[in-house]
């Protein structure tokens, strides 16, 4: 017997898969709104539980995205499998890429994390990344589209955080559809929910190693702020001139790849 797949509600409780969301609901410029159960977006499903590997094998999944690169899932570890779904991994820059940088936000110590981060460096790093990501990912964010056009949808796209780089991914689909640009950005900024947050791990967790000041130094690297979704969309408009080029130069998105992506995420 086929079985039906499970429409989630807003805010299942998954154990160890952060930042879990349907996409689905979002308003289009056109009147229509993305389909529940086609569209889902998370954090990384290395440590998924029994309960959270049986939820997410129930909605029916096609395909998972998987945009890590190679030191993220040695530092998580593979996703859990699900069975009869295919996995594409397609490794996006990391907004904080580098073992250096990354030791450093675990080890540093806070002299070291107020030169590096502070003054604003931290968040100046982010934006910059987006803007890098959108204008040099192009046959990345290309190859998702289509295949979400084709034949991978029920699908979920996730990175580490699955801020970042999946919210880019999200982001662009989302344009790809025509979404409206303010419903995007408040998905985007969902990720900011406590409940759903990346994990700040530091090898000195104690008072000093955890105080406020360095949790406020690393949050700019842990947070969904709106200014580096801005920067990705300000990227667009100055490297492209218009969304609309930037989808079908950029991206080389026919209209009737187009087509089709729209007719397998949103209402009819």
């Amino acid at each position: 017997m086929t079985q039906t797949p499970q429409v989630p509600p807003a805010d299942f409780p998954l154990t160890e898969v952060r930042n879990f969301r349907d996409v689905g609901g979002l308003p289009t410029v056109d009147g229509r709104r993305v389909r529940q159960g086609r569209l889902f977006r998370s954090g990384h499903l290395a440590h998924a539980t029994e309960t959270d590997t049986a939820f997410l094998a129930g909605l029916g999944l096609h395909t998972v995205f998987d945009f890590r690169n190679a030191s993220d899932i040695k530092l998580e570890g593979p996703d859990v499998t699900l069975p009869g779904v295919r996995n594409v991994n397609i490794p996006l820059t990391d907004p904080a890429d580098g073992a250096e940088f990354w030791t450093m936000v675990r080890d540093g110590e806070l002299d070291e994390l107020r030169r590096v981060l502070g003054d604003g460096k931290a968040a100046a790093r982010m934006a910059k990344s987006y803007r890098h990501i959108i204008t040099t990912r192009t046959d990345d964010h290309s190859r998702l589209l289509r295949a979400l056009a084709d034949d991978s949808v029920p699908a979920l796209m996730h990175c580490a955080a699955g801020k970042d780089r999946a919210g880019l991914s999200i982001a662009v689909t989302l344009l790809a559809i025509g979404v409206e640009r303010d419903a995007i950005e408040q998905d985007y900024l969902k990720s900011n929910d406590p409940s759903r947050r990346y994990k700040i791990r530091r090898s000195d967790n104690s008072a000093v190693g955890m105080s406020p000041e360095v949790m406020e130094l690393l949050s700019p690297l842990f947070g969904a702020h709106t200014d580096y979704l801005t920067a990705a969309f300000d990227a667009i408009t100055q490297t492209w001139g218009s969304t609309e080029t930037y989808l079908t130069e950029g991206l080389r998105l026919t209209p009737e790849v187009r087509e089709r992506l729209r007719a397998q995420l949103l209402d009819d």
